[in-house]
């Protein structure tokens, strides 16, 4: 069997999922709400069940050489395995879960073909959870929603060192652009409609985040603030965030992409000015805004942002044709020839 599972870009919501998920501890804090929409690159696998251990040959878009792991399907076995990190821990994670909850024998992943960048905020490590996730669902025939292989997706990744929140795994969405609401342990997702093409470029930024940081930091603010930091992180992630995001709900439904990139411009400098200071090593983000602000890419896009956890890892740009798009690709390749340019469509709903 051959699966495809994109990455996941967040188009607008960033840290409101693990954010609002502390509405457990302080009912206080607002609710969190994201626009998650699948990338146009991902994992390529060829998948078949395996009568005793997890197999995954691992090709990253980084270009290193093809790693392959062998593990016996053993509880302890695997769950060691995922506390250690690294890539071929989510796989491992997933496995466990599995293991754990259903009778299933082991599997054999040959990701044959990534193009997708990895550590690079477009959760590359929920694509692997979610690719695994849906090949056991597949391959034992488990009948497993969507929901229930983001679950499970999201249970495997956290037994290892990540600290991801629960957007991530909205790649089991594909294509398709979703809004997701979180308070506490509880998700919603809206499916959403887009009535016309819009268009983008992501830009793996050539540089290096500490994602671990950002989240660490970040998360000292919750679930109480203890002074005026803390409680303008809080307030970013809450109050301002969601109504942003609502904001970007109706432009997208409406196909205003001219308003997505206002959107954009306004998360980004709110973004700036609320959490910079609970994280400046890494969330002043250089690069990023070096790119953000050039000025010979202004004439074709509508607005840009930071990706994920944000700092130099990805940017996004909403742009206003598909003309426009290959022109801001040429000038970035040109010019800042350490950077990635990648496309993104979401095209209109038929």
């Amino acid at each position: 069997m051959k699966l495809f599972v994109p990455g996941r870009l967040c188009l607008f919501g960033e840290h409101s999922d693990w954010a609002g998920s502390y509405r457990r501890l302080n009912r206080q804090l607002e609710k969190g709400y994201a626009i998650i929409t699948g990338t146009n690159q991902g994992l390529y696998a060829e998948v078949k069940p395996h009568p005793t251990h997890l197999i995954l040959h691992a090709s990253l878009s980084d270009g290193t050489p093809p790693e392959v792991i062998e593990l016996p399907m053993e509880r302890e076995v695997l769950l060691t395995e995922a506390r250690r990190g690294g890539f071929f821990s989510y796989a491992a994670g997933v496995a466990y879960q599995f293991l754990s909850y259903f009778q299933v024998g082991g599997l054999e992943i040959d990701n044959y073909q990534t193009d997708l960048p990895v550590q690079k905020g477009l959760a590359s490590s929920a694509t692997i959870c979610v690719l695994a996730a849906r090949a056991f669902n597949q391959l034992y025939d488990l009948k497993m929603t969507l929901r229930g292989e983001m679950e499970y997706a999201y249970l495997g990744e956290i037994a290892t060192p990540s600290l991801c929140g629960r957007m991530d795994q909205a790649c089991a969405y594909g294509s398709q652009p979703i809004l997701m609401i979180f308070d506490g342990d509880r998700i919603d997702i809206i499916e959403l409609k887009v009535p016309n093409d819009l268009f983008f470029v992501m830009v793996d930024l050539g540089a290096s985040k500490n994602t671990r940081q950002i989240l660490s930091q970040l998360n000292q603010c919750y679930p109480f603030a203890t002074d005026t930091v803390q409680k303008n992180v809080q307030n970013y992630l809450g109050a301002i965030s969601s109504k942003i995001t609502q904001e970007a709900v109706d432009a997208l439904q409406q196909g205003n992409a001219e308003q997505l990139g206002t959107l954009m411009k306004k998360a980004q400098a709110e973004f700036d000015r609320y959490l910079i200071p609970a994280c400046p090593g890494q969330l002043k983000a250089p690069v990023l805004h070096q790119l953000l602000n050039y000025e010979p890419i202004q004439p074709y896009i509508w607005g840009g942002k930071g990706v994920g956890s944000q700092g130099d890892g990805t940017a996004q740009f909403i742009v206003k044709d598909k003309t426009s798009q290959q022109k801001v690709i040429r000038l970035i390749k040109r010019d800042f020839p350490q950077m990635q340019p990648l496309t993104l469509t979401i095209h209109a709903d038929s």
